[in-house]
C-alpha cells in the first residue's frame, strides 16, 4: 500500500456529517463524525468501510465504447490484511492535515482541529474492534434500498412473512420473527451507543428485515415511537410486498403517514403474472397497480423496484410489455423513484434449480443492457418527474 502523496495539495471539506480529505487528486478519504474512516477514493478504485469494519472495493472499467456511460464494474471484499493498511493510510492522512489546519475558514479551525484528533484516534485495531460492537447491536443486514444506504437501520423484524420467493436468499435461513418490545428498545440504545456522534448525519430511518410494515399498525406504533426518541426527526421508510401490504387499508397508511412514514419500497419485480407465478411471489400487476394507489391517496410516497432479466429469454418479452404497461398505470410522481435492478442468479437458489428444470436460459449481459435501456425508458416516459435508477444489490454497505 502506497504512502500518502508527499506534496501538499490539500482539499479540505468540514461538512456537518462529515470529514473529507484529499492531498492530492488520486485519494479522497471521508471519516465520520466519530472520527471513523468511513470511504477512499484510491487511484481510481472506490473503497467502503462497513459499520462492522468489512472493506469493500468497486472499480470501473473504461468504457468499451464511446457511447457507453461506463465500462463493466467489479467488487470485492479486501482482505483483512489489507483493510489494516487502508485504515492505517487513514490514520496517517489524518495527522498529517494537521498542517493544512491553517487553509480552511477560521469559523472551522477548532471543529477541523477536533475531528482530526477523533480520526487519529482510530487505529487498525480499534476500527476492528468495531465487529463485536457490530454483532451485539445488529443481526446481520442483507439488503437495504438505495435510497437508504445512509440511514439509521432499526430491525423491529427478522427475516421476511413469505420468504418463498424461488429469486431470493437473502432470508431463507432467518424464520420471520417479531422483536418483542424490551428486545426492540435495547437493540435501539446499541443501535445509538454504535453510531455515537456519526447518527447526526444519518437522516432517516430505515425498518427492517424484508417486510416490517406488514405489522399490524397497533403492533408498529410503539417501535415508531421508540425509534423517534432515540432519533428524532427522521422520517421512516421500509420494505413491504404487494401481498402484504394490500392488507392495510388506505386510513391505515395515512395513520403510518402520520406518525412518519415517508417511503416504502415495494417489491414489485415484474408486471407480467405469469412470470410472477413461475417466481413463487404472489400478487399481480392489478393488485400492484391497486396498492401503490393507495399509498399514494395515503400520502406516502414510494420506491417500485423492477428487476431486470429476471425470467431469462422465455419472458423476456413479456416482461418488458408488462412491466411497461403497469409502469404506464402507477401515477408516479416526483416523489417517487423507479429502481431498476439487473437480475443475479444466486447457484443454488429455487430461481436456478426452476430454471434448469424448465430450459429458462438467461439473458446475456449485452441483453441484459438492452432490457435495461427499454424499462428505464418506458419509466421515464410513464412518470417524467419520477427519477429512475439502478439498483445493483451487491454494492449495499451499512
Amino acid at each position: 500500500m502506497p504512502r500518502p502523496a508527499d506534496h501538499d495539495d490539500w482539499r479540505i471539506a468540514v461538512q456537518p456529517g462529515a470529514t473529507v480529505l484529499s492531498r492530492s487528486r488520486r485519494e479522497v478519504v471521508s471519516y465520520d463524525l466519530e472520527g471513523r474512516v468511513g470511504s477512499w477514493f484510491l487511484d481510481g478504485t472506490v473503497y467502503k468501510r462497513s459499520l462492522a469494519s468489512e472493506v469493500v472495493a468497486r472499480r470501473s472499467e473504461a468504457s468499451p465504447t464511446p457511447a457507453a456511460a461506463r465500462g463493466p464494474r467489479h467488487r470485492w471484499a479486501v482482505p483483512a490484511d489489507e483493510a489494516d493498511a487502508l485504515f492505517r493510510r487513514a490514520a496517517v492522512l489524518a495527522d498529517a492535515a494537521e498542517g493544512a489546519v491553517d487553509a480552511v475558514p477560521a469559523a472551522a479551525r477548532d471543529a477541523l482541529r477536533a475531528r482530526l484528533h477523533e480520526a487519529r484516534a482510530w487505529s487498525p485495531e480499534r476500527l476492528q474492534g468495531e465487529r463485536d460492537r457490530f454483532a451485539a447491536a445488529y443481526a446481520p443486514i442483507p439488503i437495504l434500498p438505495p435510497d437508504q444506504y445512509g440511514a439509521v437501520v432499526l430491525q423491529a423484524t427478522f427475516g421476511c412473512s413469505w420468504n418463498r420467493c424461488t429469486f431470493c436468499s437473502f432470508y431463507q435461513d432467518r424464520p420471520f420473527q417479531v422483536r418483542p418490545p424490551e428486545s426492540f428498545a435495547a437493540h435501539v440504545d446499541a443501535v445509538r451507543a454504535l453510531l455515537g456522534r456519526a447518527a447526526d448525519a444519518r437522516r432517516g430511518v430505515f425498518l427492517a428485515d424484508g417486510n416490517a410494515l406488514v405489522l399490524a399498525n397497533a403492533r408498529l406504533r410503539p417501535i415508531l415511537d421508540a425509534a423517534r426518541a432515540a432519533f428524532p426527526d427522521r422520517p421512516f421508510a421500509g420494505f413491504v410486498d404487494v401481498f402484504g401490504g394490500e392488507r392495510k387499508g388506505v386510513d391505515d397508511w395515512r395513520e403510518l403517514r402520520a406518525l412518519g412514514l415517508q417511503r416504502v419500497a415495494i417489491g414489485v419485480e415484474t408486471g407480467h403474472d405469469p412470470l410472477l407465478g413461475w417466481l413463487n411471489k404472489p400478487g399481480s400487476a392489478d393488485e400492484a397497480a391497486a396498492f401503490v394507489a393507495d399509498l399514494k391517496r395515503a400520502g406516502v410516497r414510494v420506491a417500485v423496484i423492477l428487476m431486470v432479466g429476471v425470467g431469462g429469454a422465455r419472458f423476456a418479452e413479456a416482461h418488458v410489455a408488462g412491466t411497461a404497461a403497469l409502469l404506464a398505470r402507477l401515477a408516479l410522481d416526483a416523489g417517487d423513484v423507479v429502481y431498476l435492478s439487473p437480475f443475479v442468479v444466486h447457484p443454488g437458489s429455487g430461481y436456478a434449480e426452476r430454471a434448469a428444470a424448465d430450459g429458462v436460459a438467461p439473458l446475456d449481459p449485452e441483453e441484459i443492457a438492452a432490457q435495461y435501456r427499454v424499462l428505464r425508458t418506458a419509466a421515464r416516459g410513464a412518470a417524467p418527474r419520477t427519477p429512475v435508477a439502478r439498483y445493483d444489490i451487491d454494492e449495499f454497505v451499512y
